[in-house]
């Protein structure tokens, strides 16, 4: 056998022996040393989009200044990129070196003779350089011989590349992790979901059906119900438990920047793009997306999310290259998607995608029986934030708990019961301080002013077709009468309903609907102690 093809041979055993790129360069040297005067070997790769060299590997070590990253100037990564793409070997005394050679050893000792050669590896570029032993130079067929093994060094390239990318995604989900814990106030991931055998048994029945079947799941649920909760009951109880799961709160996007957020985009793709980005679907790329407020999406963003719901496929903002994806989207909202397919606002086609497996979640109001026990979680997990002993209700707090409507529901339960604490400095609960006087007597909701008009709300006939105003005015007298006719303030039906107070009462006055008809009379208020 020639010594060109067993030095190939022994160099790929190596490249696909090892994902380490420093273990690999370590044995590349002994390998070439054994065909070809190198005393040293040195592995770079360029990141182009930010503008940095990097010194991934070196054989024996190299003593350097700093952290062995050199940021680039435009025109520097333009050399660089530029002899990548000639991809031919270049040799030089280090007394001479050419402008390439002079960026690739910054800092480092350019004495004696080198060989350097370009290595392509998928979308990223990398170099190795070969100085040789004292007394010996390079020739042309030790430069052949270097050309014939860009390929096996672009393998080792590619799995240190890859290596790196799951090392940033696994920080990435770690600290999802962690702010998901401090968002559900949890310890850990998983576990029983509170009411998951009382008024979420239907709910977590379905969960479990529907997981293993890897279709998209709507989630349909008032604000604060625990929507996201649900999601994560999905994705643990599916295949892609170990793939990451990605929150993203769709409302919270400007619509300019929705394109870039969930499909990426291109380094000069738009101003302030300095660098390529990968969007949440990449990032989700085998397990699990959740769009929260799905009903927020323009209609523009809608379709490519159903381009990409339909066909695996995403394309970054500017670039050309169609990147699959392997995600599960799971969509949550507390709009009527229906009624928004009827006035022309959700696209029709996109709601049949999503509503393969739909799961409605109650509100809080209608899971009461599950109130203790969710009351009890809180009040631990407060215990655990706020460094105090764990404290729970009297009897007379509890009926006063479970007396209040909560249109906010599981998470407007989670702040009183924190507010509580707080008020009590951590010596007893303040619920009914921490309710704001809110808190109706168990009579409440069948007791109005005798002088106050009763409120004129739509009749609820089962199968029934509301017509819009009849509909919308039942559901702000519902909010109406769940917060007493008050409008502002934290409790008020304005932040229930997220529109602005001006605005609702705007659309009271056209609708005809008196606040006054939903205010508890003198003798049925409480008031804060």
């Amino acid at each position: 056998m020639r010594a060109n093809e067993q030095l190939l041979i022994e160099v790929w055993q190596e490249a696909c022996r090892h994902l380490e790129i420093a273990e690999s360069c370590a044995r590349f040297r002994k390998a070439l040393a054994r065909h070809l005067p190198v005393e040293q070997l040195l592995i770079f790769g360029l990141n182009a989009e930010e503008d940095v060299l990097d010194s991934l590997a070196a054989s024996p070590q190299v003593k350097r200044q700093g952290s062995g990253q050199r940021v680039l100037t435009p025109d520097e990564t333009a050399i660089l990129l530029a002899w990548a793409e000639n991809g031919s070997p270049a040799v030089w005394h280090g007394s001479a070196p050419p402008p390439e050679a002079r960026l690739l050893l910054d800092r480092l000792s350019r004495s004696g003779v080198w060989l350097a050669v370009p290595v392509t590896a998928s979308e990223r570029t990398g170099f190795v350089a070969l100085r040789g032993r004292a007394g010996h130079a390079f020739g042309p067929a030790h430069e052949t011989m270097v050309r014939a093994l860009r390929e096996p060094f672009a393998a080792a390239l590619r799995n240190d590349f890859r290596l790196r990318e799951l090392q940033d995604l696994r920080k990435a989900a770690e600290a999802e992790r962690s702010a998901a814990l401090r968002r559900l106030g949890r310890e850990r991931i998983g576990g029983e979901i509170v009411g998951a055998q009382g008024g979420l048994r239907t709910v977590m029945r379905r969960v479990k059906q529907v997981a293993k079947a890897d279709v998209p799941v709507l989630i349909i649920g008032e604000t604060g119900a625990g929507k996201e909760v649900i999601a994560r009951a999905v994705h643990e109880h599916s295949h892609r438990v170990q793939g990451p799961f990605v929150r993203v709160n769709s409302g919270a996007i400007p619509p300019e920047l929705i394109d870039s957020e969930l499909f990426g985009h291109e380094k000069g793709a738009f101003t302030g793009a300095d660098t390529r980005r990968h969007g949440w679907f990449e990032r989700a790329d085998g397990g699990t997306l959740l769009l929260d407020e799905i009903g927020e999406l323009s209609l523009p963003a809608q379709v490519r999310l159903l381009r990409a719901l339909q066909d695996g496929e995403i394309r970054r903002v500017g670039g050309h290259k169609v990147v699959h994806v392997n995600v599960r989207v799971i969509a949550a909202t507390h709009r009527d998607l229906p009624g928004m397919v009827q006035a022309g606002t959700f696209r029709e086609d996109l709601w049949y995608r999503l509503n393969t497996f739909p799961l409605v979640l109650p509100p809080l109001r209608e899971r009461k029986d599950d109130l203790p026990a969710l009351v009890a979680h809180f009040c631990e997990r407060a215990a655990r934030r706020f460094g105090v002993r764990v404290l729970y209700p009297d009897p007379s707090g509890l009926a006063a708990l479970t007396a209040y409507a909560w249109p906010g529901n599981i998470r407007e339960l989670a702040s009183v019961i924190d507010r509580a604490v707080i008020l009590g400095e951590g010596k007893r609960l303040e619920i009914e301080r921490a309710l704001g006087g809110m808190a109706p007597s168990p009579a409440a909701d069948t007791v109005r002013d005798a002088n106050a008009p009763a409120a004129q709300t739509a009749p609820a006939t089962p199968g029934a077709v509301l017509p819009l105003d009849a509909a919308l005015r039942a559901h702000i007298e519902s909010v109406l009468q769940a917060t007493h006719g008050r409008i502002d303030g934290p409790f008020g039906a304005a932040r229930v309903l997220q529109v602005n107070p001006h605005t609702l009462r705007a659309k009271m006055r056209k609708l005809g609907i008196d606040r006054k008809a939903f205010v508890l009379a003198p003798e049925h208020r409480r008031t804060s102690p």
